[in-house]
């Protein structure tokens, strides 16, 4: 057993894994039971009231799971957490546990476009009021609370034009009102930023991303108090959405967070001198990533984060045109949506994943038609510089 003041890395190879129980393997089994057999009919009836612990089906809980969700919730600083089969299934299966017909939700003016296409197209349709507003600045949420606001949901870093949320501002503001936060830390992973530790209810994540690293399967995972995760396993995810994560999946993801402490060192240092590079750029109007110096995030970041990632956001001078021939110029870099894989990854918001906003939505959420998403991956540095120089040469 590892001390529990264990640190990071530590926790994200160890936690919650004995190699020398059962078989002494010393990597952990993966459990591929559907069902699980029950000693008696009455502790049968116990386990599924929840008087008891144990597994009785796999939509509820498996030991592999249940090992990559104690790890998670170690990782984050949160009591409980449960993984589910998508970021949008996790994103999915709080909210409807959270929300009723006739509450409101506040939100901040950028989100994912799969975020916000659920927002508008699926809790909309249920009655459920969404509001956009600047959460950039706290008393903008003080100023918009309402009597059936039920909840304040943002991303640590807005995707894909990199705006930043003070995160214990408006949790603060949140909860002196009584109101409950959601947090998407995907840009940041637990390493960066810990939302619970400045104040959130919950925090989600697309394990898909950086928590994995691999670009090789699909997860998310949900992080709260005990109380809120068991209303979130046993509702979002068994009774509404079905979005139930893989052991074998789940055996992935447990193998990316051993090594996610030193694969975020090397994303957030690249990411860092190819935003200063592209900064100085000619063919680059703007670059959008809070660790650089007169960014509007790099305040907030400088005080809540321990680093910004690997995401960057830029504009090329000559618009739309030349961000398309950018990335088709690209030969490293490969075009494909997603991020916090290996493999440095580029794409295009406002055809690919935001082109769920129609045109004028992208202009009153900040995502503009020339916006281009660059996703820096580990290969060498000067190999990623090399590729991007030969893709702007000439597009100034």
């Amino acid at each position: 057993m590892i001390p529990r003041n264990a640190g990071f890395a530590t926790r994200a190879i160890h936690h919650g894994y004995d190699p020398y129980a059962g078989s002494g393997g010393l990597t952990p089994p993966i459990h591929v039971s559907s069902t699980y057999s029950l000693p008696s009919a009455a502790e049968g009836g116990r386990r599924f009231a929840g008087d008891e612990p144990g597994f009785v089906y796999s939509r509820i809980g498996n030991p592999s799971t249940a090992l990559l969700e104690a790890r998670l919730a170690s990782l984050e600083g949160a009591e409980a957490a449960v993984v589910t089969g998508s970021g949008m299934g996790a994103i999915c299966s709080v909210l409807w546990t959270l929300l009723r017909p006739g509450d409101e939700l506040l939100t901040d003016e950028t989100l994912y476009g799969c975020t916000f296409a659920y927002f508008h197209h699926g809790l909309r349709e249920f009655g459920i009021e969404v509001r956009h507003i600047d959460l950039r600045d706290p008393a903008n949420l003080e100023a918009n609370i309402r009597p059936n606001t039920r909840g304040v949901y943002f991303e640590t870093i807005a995707n894909p034009n990199m705006r930043v949320i003070d995160v214990a501002g408006v949790c603060d503001v949140a909860r002196r009102h009584g109101i409950w936060t959601v947090v998407d830390n995907t840009y940041l992973t637990p390493y960066l930023l810990r939302p619970i530790e400045l104040g959130a209810d919950y925090v989600v994540h697309s394990a898909t991303k950086y928590l994995s690293g691999h670009g090789d399967l699909l997860a998310g995972v949900v992080a709260g108090t005990q109380e809120g995760i068991s209303r979130v396993r046993l509702q979002g995810v068994k009774d509404f959405t079905g979005s139930v994560l893989s052991a074998y999946d789940a055996h992935q993801v447990l193998r990316g967070l051993k090594t996610l402490s030193l694969r975020m060192d090397r994303h957030n240092a690249s990411a860092m001198a190819v935003a200063s590079y592209l900064s100085r750029h000619p063919a680059v109007a703007r670059v959008f990533y809070p660790g650089l110096p007169g960014d509007p995030g790099f305040e907030v970041m400088s005080r809540q984060a321990r680093g910004c990632g690997g995401v960057i956001a830029l504009e090329l001078v000559r618009g739309q045109p030349a961000a398309l021939e950018f990335l088709d110029r690209l030969a490293l870099v490969i075009r494909a949506v997603s991020l916090g894989d290996c493999e440095s990854l580029v794409q295009h918001p406002a055809t690919m994943t935001h082109s769920t906003y129609t045109p004028e939505e992208r202009a009153q959420h900040g995502i503009s038609d020339g916006l281009v998403r660059l996703s820096v991956g580990l290969e060498e540095l000067e190999d990623i510089l090399a590729d991007l120089e030969q893709a702007l040469c000439g597009l100034g």
